[in-house]
């Protein structure tokens, strides 16, 4: 028989707690996805220093990243970049204004920087008509879309989507408050919804966004269940109005993860069911330095669990 003794006990004890630690630590991460940050969210200290950006943003533990612009960097280059710190871009931004062009350029820049989303972030007015300002006179001023725009939009995303089909990407539309404004009894994002291919079109909801609006993040996530490939998850913080206004709603009302409104758990619960593959984190404006906000929301998603 083999001895067994008081200190040999010990040490089994020691790593019995160390695995269990670990596997508490693995399944704290919701939906045991790496978690994300929308570059937007560090912005300014990328076009200081891109690659040390970078490099902070992997410090902190984020595994992914989703980028907006290329930040004037040839698409090749700035895949190599992004992998060189570490991490993996599954998804970029585009505006619309980008889709009405030479698309086919458009989707295989995408393709290049070994993206697999490619995500227009903001409405345009249909053609013919004045495109929205977002400054009068330097005063913020709220853009204007109806629901013609948002028809238009609809024919425009269908084909859009079909031809990143066609190379092998996937196309979605990041939604604002401005996207719940009710026409013909029923709000825009539902009607552009209606009106898109399903397998064509899919959704990133940015759970702030649809909070700011009044509307409930979890209720639009089993709506268009299996649409939601892609989240924006960014906390609001506490005793604001909802709003459709996009300025208003901007204006400083960020907070980060877990120290605002809005319900996690709730949310990471319905993930699975809408079909969620990726969320980054975003924190549009930060009270103090962007990266020790992306540092606190990710330290609350990594011990988050559902």
């Amino acid at each position: 028989m083999t001895s067994f003794n008081r200190r040999d006990f010990l040490r089994g004890g020691a790593a019995a707690v160390a695995l269990a630690t670990e596997i508490s630590r693995l399944q704290a991460n919701p939906l045991g996805l790496p978690i994300g940050l929308q570059l937007y969210t560090v912005r300014v200290q990328l076009a200081k220093d891109f690659k040390g950006t970078l490099a902070q943003v992997a410090a902190v533990g984020y595994q992914e990243v989703e980028i907006t612009p290329f930040y004037h960097q040839k698409p090749a280059e700035l895949k190599q970049t992004i992998e060189a710190a570490g991490l993996k871009a599954p998804s970029g931004h585009c505006g619309a204004e980008q889709l009405t062009g030479d698309v086919g350029a458009v989707i295989a820049s995408f393709r290049e920087a070994g993206l697999q989303y490619m995500v227009c972030s903001f409405p345009a007015s249909r053609p013919g008509k004045a495109q929205p300002t977002f400054a009068v006179g330097g005063t913020p001023h709220e853009p204007s879309f109806d629901a013609d725009d948002y028809k238009w939009l609809a024919n425009l995303f269908n084909q859009t989507g079909a031809k990143c089909q066609q190379a092998g990407i996937r196309f979605a539309y990041h939604a604002h408050n401005l996207d719940f404004k009710v026409f013909d009894d029923q709000t825009a994002l539902d009607q552009l919804m209606h009106d898109t291919d399903p397998k064509a079109v899919q959704l990133e909801l940015d759970c702030y966004w649809a909070a700011r609006a009044g509307k409930d993040p979890v209720d639009y996530m089993k709506r268009y269940a299996g649409r939601i490939p892609l989240l924006h998850i960014k906390d609001m913080k506490p005793g604001l109005k909802p709003t459709t206004n996009v300025i208003e709603g901007g204006d400083h009302d960020f907070i980060e993860v877990g120290r605002g409104t809005i319900d996690w758990k709730r949310i990471f619960a319905a993930a699975p069911q809408a079909g969620v593959k990726h969320y980054f984190v975003e924190q549009d404006t930060c009270d103090g330095p962007p990266i020790e906000s992306a540092r606190i929301s990710y330290e609350y998603l990594k011990n988050l669990q559902v």
